[in-house]
């Protein structure tokens, strides 16, 4: 195979006011991104801000080669700055290098395969009883629900919080936080008056309502860094306050806040968003519902992992990841320069042609058939900056699927169309709240 032409300068770019590629990947996302790809190709250029270029790409080698690069490098942490003001600079998602490592060895453990499914009764219990109170033979928005169900399985599981009231004192602030960056017009307002702090700023009214969580979460640390035993519980917390990295130290207060927000708000909100694209697509295909029913009555549990698959494929949750460039680099052709950000795109590449024939089909089979490579279904990202979460949030999605399975039957909504995407924060949510119809299944 004859090597790529090196090329100068930066790939293209849409022929766009800095103002409107702000602007139209806010308020219209995958329409956005799709009119780029249309006009530029696997590459392209966008400027959000005068001071950050953003290279993004589909092409499978790049994100490759992207995954498996130096970390040194390639600054993830770095690309991930606009996510600051929600989870501050503590983050694991925000960091780079020895402390990168650091915080990523000390949040594992919770995660560990074992640990992780001892949360799974939890999990069932929580799923069953919310959907319990879905409304019977009508249409209505499942996002909300499913928020409810993660955010308590996430406070739970990191807080160990068994008390409802102690589970709504936290989780409320939490849940009103998220709120201010729930909609298009507030996402776009925060960005325009970011650092504005007149009395009117939608800036203002979510840097007040981000220092009222924050408050609510130094106490709780208090509180257990002063009990004897705030260290010895089951819970993702206690297990934080315990750990101690090689040097033998522990994690900082305002580090502790950080890692507890990132678990807290990214646990939560992308999960539930995950779900609620779930069921708004078992609804509009009876094929793939009818098979899925069928698989759960056999115990063949390789359909439902095709399902949460396909459904991660179809419509993800996170529309890319970001590196830093720390030096020059050469992607697809193109010599990047140190400092430009580059962006694998997980909406573009799960929907090429060459790697998902009839690639806007909710087709769970091609994960049975010929499954994707590793750098080609990346949902959660991938390398050593995969996320923490993937396997609880995949293992949450099968346990409150089969909750609804059990407990109800969904509906086809004739003639309903698919719904579109809105940005919800940092994640692509479905526009109606992912619609369905759920009658209560028949008793025995």
């Amino acid at each position: 195979m004859a090597p790529v032409p090196v090329r100068g300068g930066m790939p293209p770019r849409p022929d766009l006011s800095n103002l409107m590629m702000s602007v139209g990947f806010m308020l219209t996302p995958t329409r956005f991104l799709d009119a780029c790809r249309d006009r530029c190709g696997d590459y392209f250029t966008l400027r959000p801000t005068p001071d950050r270029e953003l290279v993004v790409t589909s092409d499978p080698a790049a994100v490759k080669r992207i995954f498996t690069g130096d970390p040194d490098l390639l600054h993830a942490g770095e690309g991930n700055v606009t996510l600051a003001p929600l989870l501050g600079p503590s983050s694991v998602l925000l960091l780079d290098g020895p402390e990168h490592l650091r915080h990523r060895r000390l949040l594992l453990p919770p995660f560990h395969g074992e640990r992780m499914r001892a949360y799974g009764q939890m999990m069932e219990e929580v799923a069953e009883r919310r959907v319990a109170e879905w409304p019977a033979g009508r249409a209505f928005a499942v996002l909300p629900s499913m928020q409810a169900i993660t955010l308590e399985v996430i406070m739970r599981a990191v807080f160990g919080f068994e008390d409802e009231e102690r589970r709504e004192r936290i989780g409320a602030p939490l849940r009103r936080l998220l709120d201010t960056v729930a909609s298009r017009p507030r996402v776009l307002a925060l960005a325009l008056t970011a650092g504005r702090n007149g009395p009117l700023s939608p800036w203002r009214r979510f840097a007040a309502m981000r220092a009222r969580a924050d408050a609510l979460l130094f106490e709780e640390i208090r509180a257990r860094r002063e009990d004897p035993r705030g260290a010895e519980g089951e819970d993702i917390f206690s297990m934080l306050l315990a750990a101690r990295d090689p040097a033998g130290q522990p994690l900082s207060d305002a580090e502790l806040r950080d890692e507890l927000m990132t678990l807290l708000l990214a646990g939560h909100e992308t999960t539930a968003t995950a779900l609620a694209w779930t069921f708004e697509q078992l609804t509009r295909n009876p094929e793939v519902l009818g098979c899925l029913l069928a698989a759960e009555r056999d115990g063949e549990e390789d359909y439902l992992d095709a399902v949460v698959k396909e459904s991660l494929r179809l419509r993800p949750v996170i529309p890319a990841v970001v590196r830093c460039l720390q030096a020059p680099m050469v992607l697809g052709g193109w010599e990047l320069p140190a400092g430009v950000n580059v962006a694998p795109s997980i909406y573009l590449m799960h929907r090429r042609p060459d790697i998902y024939p009839d690639p806007l089909s909710f087709r769970p089979e091609r994960f049975l058939e010929n499954p994707p490579g590793t750098y080609e279904w990346i949902p959660f990202g991938g390398g050593i900056r995969r996320c923490l979460g993937a396997s609880f949030a995949a293992f949450e999605m099968k346990i409150v699927i089969r909750a609804v399975l059990a407990s109800r039957r969904l509906r086809m909504r004739p003639g309903a169309r698919p719904e579109g995407v809105t940005r919800r924060a940092i994640t692509f949510a479905p526009t109606r709240g992912g619609r369905v119809r759920a009658d209560r299944a028949a008793a025995g």
